[in-house]
This record gives structure tokens, C-alpha cells and sequence, in this order.
């Protein structure tokens, strides 16, 4: 099986969607706390066995719950 190629001269601000170590480090926690938002903000992709994350819907959610 080929390796993923990685691009990691993109910021993560500019994708449209991204991995689950890079929702981590977007959101500065951990992987449980990561995958809660992510599923609460109903931002899952499935490609495969891949998992990705909307960060649209991600960015929405969090400003929709922020005080």
C-alpha cells in the first residue's frame, strides 16, 4: 500500500477539511475532547477507513457555543 502524502506546508486555516491531529492542534486539546466537537458539530467525513473534519462547520459550532 502507498504512504500517505502529507502536504505540510498548508496551513490549516486555509483547508477546507482536516485530519484528527490536526483538528487537536486547531482546537489545543486532546483527541476524546477533538473527536466530542467534531461529532457534536457534525463535521465527520468518511472517505474509507479515513476520518476528516469540515472546519467550516467546526468554526461554526464553536462560535455558535462560545458565550
Amino acid at each position: 500500500m502507498r504512504a500517505t502524502k502529507q502536504f505540510n506546508n498548508v496551513d490549516t486555516q486555509s483547508k477546507i477539511a482536516i485530519n484528527t491531529d490536526e483538528l487537536q492542534a486547531m482546537l489545543s486539546c486532546g483527541r476524546y475532547s477533538a473527536v466530542q466537537i467534531g461529532e457534536a458539530a457534525e463535521a465527520r467525513i468518511q472517505i474509507g477507513k479515513r476520518i476528516f473534519w469540515n472546519v467550516e462547520k467546526i468554526k461554526s459550532y464553536i462560535n455558535s457555543i462560545s458565550v
